[in-house]
């Protein structure tokens, strides 16, 4: 058994707990299991999972906490994911906007091409790397007791914010969201500004 398969946090339990209370709550959720998490905790109008554009969602993320400043924008967001959009970190600690915060979800795999071991499995540190390009806030849970301080940082901190929690490797049921972008656009944008 490998350390992700022993970490004890649930990655359906850590997306209920930053979504607990959410009231204007931007979230934008990378490809796959993260976009499952934040369905399986209730879909929402301020919910935009990203289907399609894998290592994009904090780059989404930035752009919404850029044109809409008065609001809090969480990514959340998978290991495999991150790796994939790494320079986007380097963008978004440029930019300083202090209304965002960028969550990994790191469960060491690729779950959508069959739980491949990732990059952070041997030792690569998203917090650290978001440290380096300038990210003032950062930090890594691996249980609950670290979560529980973790929450009130990621969801309150003037940032940028960038956390990693780790969460044990396993296939959890699809909970979908629509996959239909108009529709995901649409909604948000009436949510945030009107119709």
């Amino acid at each position: 058994m490998t350390d992700s398969e022993t970490y004890p946090l649930d990655r359906r339990d850590v997306a209920t707990a930053l979504l607990a209370g959410r009231d204007g709550l931007v979230v934008v959720a990378g490809l796959g299991a993260c976009a499952w998490d934040i369905t399986a905790v209730g879909d929402h109008d301020l919910n935009f999972p990203v289907w399609g554009a894998m290592g994009g969602a904090a780059s989404i993320g930035l752009g919404i906490a850029l044109a809409q400043p008065d609001r809090r924008v969480l990514v959340l967001t998978g290991d495999g994911e991150m790796l994939m959009g790494m320079g986007s970190l380097a963008t978004i600690a440029l930019q300083e906007p202090n209304n965002l915060a960028v969550v990994v979800i790191d469960n060491e795999r690729y779950g959508e091409t069959g739980m491949q071991r990732t990059h952070t499995a041997f030792g690569v540190d998203l917090p650290g790397v978001a440290a380096a390009v300038g990210f003032p806030v950062t930090g890594l849970a691996r249980d609950q007791g670290e979560l529980d301080a973790a929450l009130p940082v990621i969801l309150e901190t003037p940032g940028p914010v960038f956390y990693t929690i780790k969460v044990k490797a396993e296939e959890l049921a699809f909970v979908l969201p629509s996959n239909d972008g108009v529709v995901l656009k649409d909604r948000m944008r009436k949510a945030m500004v009107g119709a």
